[in-house]
């Protein structure tokens, strides 16, 4: 863990700056060491951390500097004064001959022996200034070779105190501060008075675990022309290597992995990888280690990238229990050609955490509406009991069995914090697994509310709910049906509830969930209908995907009564897993690619029936489709599916069908994903703007503006501020043309998600500005724009793995535009990643379901959803506020028209939303319009509307009016033409 402390910060306010020659610049307009004009950055200042106070400073003697670079030619700036103790005497970088070296800049300590070491304290010149070091990265090492990931991160605020930065404490005799930024953006400089370490007491060194009996396996080995093999890493000799196969040619290519089996379950917290002693191909760079305790799921604990030393490298995590560890190797550390090699791997012992509480059941007691004791004792209490071979089961004796529901109710004898349930079907066989089901609570026996409902797999694994916690003495779980259909019967083998988690405690300021709604299907793409209700589908299957079948599992859920429908739609011959989705002006929903990668499918929400549509002309799956101003659809990317062609642009319209766009290249868009254009083009973050252009957001950390007119064309809007590629992160229109973009990562898959947010505004050129980070970092989140215009954003995991619910995040987030902050929410009782949808609904919640969807994914396919009711509709006692309500709108209008809206007392602000379609968290149709009226009489307000449709853009909205405190009523529905 790094812990990070920044002091002085504030504000950079109006001042000058100079140069390093004393000229003094004006602070709108920067001049450089030559008298050249730049142009001011935008400042980003972070706010002071509280920790402890600072370890003590380490003596100096005899240690050395030494620096990127210094300014000597002018001035005697050299890196040895920053241990003179004199604070008048500075090191700075080189500004002569001009150009000034550019940043980064960087100063390296030796301390001359390894030594306990735990933070470090800069000093910035006492004269001005010029060069006082914003964003920073701290890293060390023993040897001056190897490096370490950065220690302690930043950024500095733009005032002369002394800053410090702690972190764990760390046995080393190298520390390099490398400044990335200077403070004050006066220019390309960086400068530093004093710079001393703190001392501190690192942690002991690591066990390796003994490696008797343990085996190796890995993707591929070179064993045509010599013997390396995966078994040479655990042999305890380093002069026997794996080694990737690279006969015959052509060699395997990037990422290889090995695969450690230990044969049981254990405590796992690092490992450590030793490089080939003879040469240094193969030497691994870019890795990812993962672990499991099956083989078969797993868990991301470490990515990062190796020097390219002989050195051991030693990676340490968080304990965890498992029996296998995965290193993958992404990259050779010297590029020298696709191989990977390793000449020994050992594992570090570890000390997992504690699951989260399971509750005692000491004195508990387990009843039931039936149970079969007639023929054998299959009570109640057996669930209850810790032995997983005696199971409850459902009467069956004598015939006929007792039919469905049936329940057992736990009785805690106290009422206390419940947040959740596990149900562990029966060993011995599956009859009696519980589909679905329903969990209730109560504290009296009496009056019970529902905490959640779903579906689970039939499947033996054990199953768990958590849901937001409840104060309760009794729960109750209900069978409402058998998992595989086998018969009327229900069974258990144990039973336990868990207490609340931390995040639980929370109030209605953190707003609440309601219970999980279970669908036949998991809904992995999502669209809102008029008449309150709303569309899902998954693939051919309910369950899983793959192939191209001709034919998709849809329902519909009635928001009114709760009530789901379920329809398979062959009709247009496609698979619609994996899609690009829009909604066309007149409200129809158009679904195009995905795993039957050529075909259009449209869906008319009036007569619930699906058409086919024309074939597009490029195939492509896990593209984006956009709607645009002129009614056309825009798509680009794509290359999951379709074959492994360019996927270029092309354009839909009601007269001609598809169309390509040959000026419009996907190359432009691409992020450096380690998988290639296979996922580089994927999920690109679209939206309409006026004139039929489209503007490309991301997540290529490079932007664009598309033109849809002739052949197109895309040109540069520069790149998105100082954020990386964020695949799979999200883009939200919470205004007239400006965005709000957050998370994502660097790769598709087992890359570390960033917490970084952004926004942009597009209504004049291209403006980027970094706003607060999120408190936590999230790939596979979906954000929403909500009426007042803050940014729901939920779900995610801070590692990317398609398929798994590890660490996923639990808690929403909430972003305010007014403040630029964050806000974490009550958290929901369902892990949301992969394949997750969020929404926004006429009734101003949102709804959030889904992940998962594969064969194998029994605890992770997630057929359900939930519905969360943001703060603004709750008091602080948790009672629904009063809301306004509209009682007429008109329920169609014309781009730039006037509307007349009455409501039941006086309101001047509305919100127009675009209604969603959503999938694999793109949501290129919503956007937030807001509206103030231009004149009241008694309660009828006149607003006019938007003239451009590229702001306004056609197709079905949602006319939210909102009080004084920002409190939204009920939507109606418009039709925007």
């Amino acid at each position: 863990m790094v812990l990070l402390l920044v002091v002085g910060c504030g504000t950079v306010g109006p001042s000058t700056a100079t140069d390093p020659t004393g000229s003094h610049a004006h602070h709108a307009v920067l001049a450089g060491p030559n008298g050249s004009l730049t142009a001011p950055h935008h400042t980003t200042v972070l706010p002071a951390a509280l920790v402890e106070p600072a370890p003590t400073p380490l003596p100096r003697t005899g240690w050395t500097a030494t620096a990127s670079d210094a300014e000597t030619a002018r001035y005697n700036n050299g890196a040895a004064n920053v241990l003179d103790g004199n604070t008048a005497t500075i090191w700075h970088s080189r500004y002569s001959p001009a150009p000034a070296a550019p940043l980064p800049h960087s100063l390296t300590i030796d301390t001359k022996a390894a030594r306990g070491i735990a933070g470090l304290s800069y000093l910035p010149r006492p004269d001005g200034g010029n060069g006082r070091i914003g964003s920073f990265d701290i890293r060390v090492s023993i040897d001056g070779v190897t490096w370490s990931q950065p220690v302690a991160n930043g950024t500095w605020a733009d005032t002369g105190v002394e800053k410090t930065a702690t972190f764990s404490a760390v046995s080393a005799r190298y520390v390099r501060l490398t400044a990335t930024s200077e403070a004050g953006n006066r220019g390309p400089w960086s400068s530093a008075a004093e710079i001393n370490l703190l001392g501190g007491e690192p942690a002991p060194p690591i066990k390796v675990l003994p490696r008797t009996g343990w085996t190796a396996t890995a993707s591929d080995a070179e064993t045509a022309r010599y013997n390396n093999g995966a078994a040479n890493v655990l042999d305890g000799n380093k002069a026997t290597i794996w080694h990737s196969r690279y006969s015959p040619a052509p060699a395997a290519p990037l990422p290889h992995s090995l695969t450690i089996d230990t044969k049981a379950v254990r405590g796992i917290g690092g490992l450590t990888y030793l490089p080939r002693p003879d040469g240094g191909n193969g030497r691994i760079g870019k890795y990812s280690i993962e672990a499991s305790s099956d083989g078969t799921t797993w868990k991301v604990l470490s990515t990062g990238t190796w020097a390219d030393t002989i050195a051991e490298k030693t990676v340490t995590f968080p304990a965890v229990s498992a029996r296998y560890v995965r290193l993958t190797a992404i990259s050779e550390a010297g590029n020298r050609g696709p191989w990977s090699s390793a000449a020994e791997i050992n594992l570090v012992e570890g000390d997992p955490a504690p699951a989260a509480g399971v509750l005692l059941r000491t004195g508990w007691t387990a009843t039931a509406s039936d149970a079969e004791t007639a023929r054998v004792n299959n009570g109640a209490a057996n669930v209850l009991d810790g032995n997983k071979a005696t199971i409850w089961h459902s009467r069956y004796s004598p015939a006929p069995a007792a039919p469905l529901p049936h329940s057992l109710t736990i009785d805690t004898k106290a009422v206390r914090g419940i947040g959740g349930l596990t149900y562990l079907p029966r060993p011995d066989g599956g009859n009696g697994r519980i589909g679905k089901y329903s969990i209730e609570a109560s504290s009296d026996g009496t009056t019970w509310k529902v905490l959640s409902t779903g579906t689970w797999a039939d499947t033996i694994a054990e199953k768990t709910v958590t849901f937001p916690a409840v104060s309760a003495r009794y729960v109750r779980l209900t069978a409402i049906s058998e998992a595989g259909n086998r018969g009327p019967w229900s069974s258990a083998a144990e039973v336990t509830l868990l207490g609340p988690s931390s995040a639980s405690s929370v109030g209605p300021s953190a707003g609440s969930w309601g219970p999980t709604i279970s669908f036949p299907l998991v809904p992995a793409a999502a669209a809102l209908l008029p008449g309150n209700k709303l569309l899902t589908w998954s693939a051919y299957s309910p369950i899983t995907f793959g192939g191209s079948r001709g034919y998709t599992q849809t329902s519909i859920l009635d928001l009114a009564t709760g009530k789901v429908t379920q329809a398979q739609v062959s009709n247009t011959g496609h698979d619609m897993f994996c899609p690009g989705t829009s909604m066309l002006p007149d409200g129809t929903i158009m679904v195009s690619g995905g795993s039957n990668s050529a075909k259009t499918s449209l869906y008319n929400p009036s007569t619930n029936a699906w058409t086919p549509g024309p074939d597009m002309k490029i195939p492509r799956g896990y593209q984006s489709n956009v709607t645009t101003s002129t009614g056309e659809v825009f798509t680009l990317g794509g290359s999951w599916s379709g074959g492994t062609a360019p996927k270029h642009g092309e354009i839909w319209s009601a007269a001609g069908g598809w169309r390509t766009l040959p000026n419009v290249g996907v190359d432009s868009i691409l992020t450096d994903d380690p998988q290639g254009q296979f996922r580089s083009d994927n999920h690109a973050w679209l939206f309409a703007a006026p004139g039929g252009r489209v503007f490309h957001a991301g997540p290529s950390r490079e932007m664009a503006w598309i033109s849809t007119t002739g052949n197109g064309s895309i040109t540069s809007a520069g790149l998105r501020s100082d954020s990386a590629d964020a695949m799979n992160g999200n883009a939200v229109m919470y205004d007239i043309g400006k965005i709000l973009t957050v998370g994502g990562a660097t790769a598709y898959q087992k890359a570390a998600a960033t917490a970084s947010a952004y926004t942009i505004d597009i209504n004049d050129g291209v403006r980027v500005e970094r706003t607060a980070d999120m408190a936590v970092t999230r790939s596979f989140a979906n954000g929403v724009a909500l009426p007042d215009g803050q940014v729901f954003v939920v779900g995610g995991q801070p590692t990317p793995v398609p398929f798994t619910d590890t660490d996923a995040r639990m808690a929403p987030e909430l972003w305010n535009p007014a403040t630029g902050k964050w806000t974490m929410l009550a958290p929901m009782a369902v892990p949301r990643t992969y394949h997750s949808v969020a929404l926004l609904l006429p009734d101003s919640r949102v709804f959030v379901g889904g992940g998962g969807l594969c064969t194998n994914c029994t605890t992770t396919n997630h057929l359900d959803g939930e519905i969360f009711t943001p703060p603004y509709l709750l008091n602080a006692d948790g009672s629904e506020r009063e809301r306004p309500q509209i009682t007429t709108a008109p329920t169609s209008a014309a781009v730039g028209s006037t509307i007349a809206v009455t409501t039941g007392a006086p309101v001047t602000k509305f919100s127009l939303m675009r209604m969603s379609t959503v999938t694999h968290t793109v949501n290129t149709d919503q956007r937030r319009i807001p509206l103030t009226a231009t004149s009241v009489s008694g309660t009828t307000a006149s607003l006019k509307l938007p003239t451009d449709p590229g702001v306004l853009v056609p197709g079905n909205y949602m006319l939210f009016a909102m009080d004084d405190n920002g409190v939204p009523s009920v939507a109606s529905t418009i039709l925007i033409k």
